[in-house]
C-alpha cells in the first residue's frame, strides 16, 4: 500500500493558457488524487496522490510548460476541523435527511 503524498511544484505560468496546460499534464499522471493551484500569485500546484514520482512529475511540467521547481514532497496531514481538545466532535445531525422519501403525488 502506497502512502498519499503532497507535492508542491512552482512552474513558471505567465498565461492562463499554460495553468491549463500545466493542470492538464498533472491530472493525466496515474495516481493523481487531486490537483489545485495555491500561493499567492497562483503560480504553485499542489498534487496529492498515490505513487507519484515528483521527479518525474516535475520533469513533464518542464517539458510541457517551462521551468518548474519542486518546492515540498511530503506524506498528507489529516486536518480534522471537527476536533476539539484532541478529541472528534461528531456533527450532530444524520447526513441523509430522512424528510425526504418518496415524492408525493395529489
Amino acid at each position: 500500500m502506497a502512502i498519499k503524498k503532497k507535492i508542491v511544484v512552482k512552474v513558471s505560468m505567465c498565461s492562463e493558457k499554460k495553468t491549463r496546460k500545466a493542470l492538464k499534464i498533472v491530472v493525466g499522471i496515474s495516481g493523481v488524487d487531486s490537483a489545485s493551484l495555491i500561493g499567492d500569485d497562483k503560480d504553485q500546484i499542489e498534487v496529492i496522490g498515490e505513487g507519484i514520482d515528483s521527479v518525474q512529475l516535475a520533469t513533464m511540467l518542464r517539458k510541457g510548460v517551462g521551468h518548474t521547481e519542486i518546492v515540498t514532497v511530503g506524506p498528507v496531514v489529516e486536518e480534522n476541523s471537527a476536533a476539539v481538545g484532541g478529541m472528534v466532535v461528531p456533527y450532530p445531525y444524520g447526513y441523509y435527511n430522512n424528510n425526504y422519501g418518496s415524492p408525493f403525488y395529489h
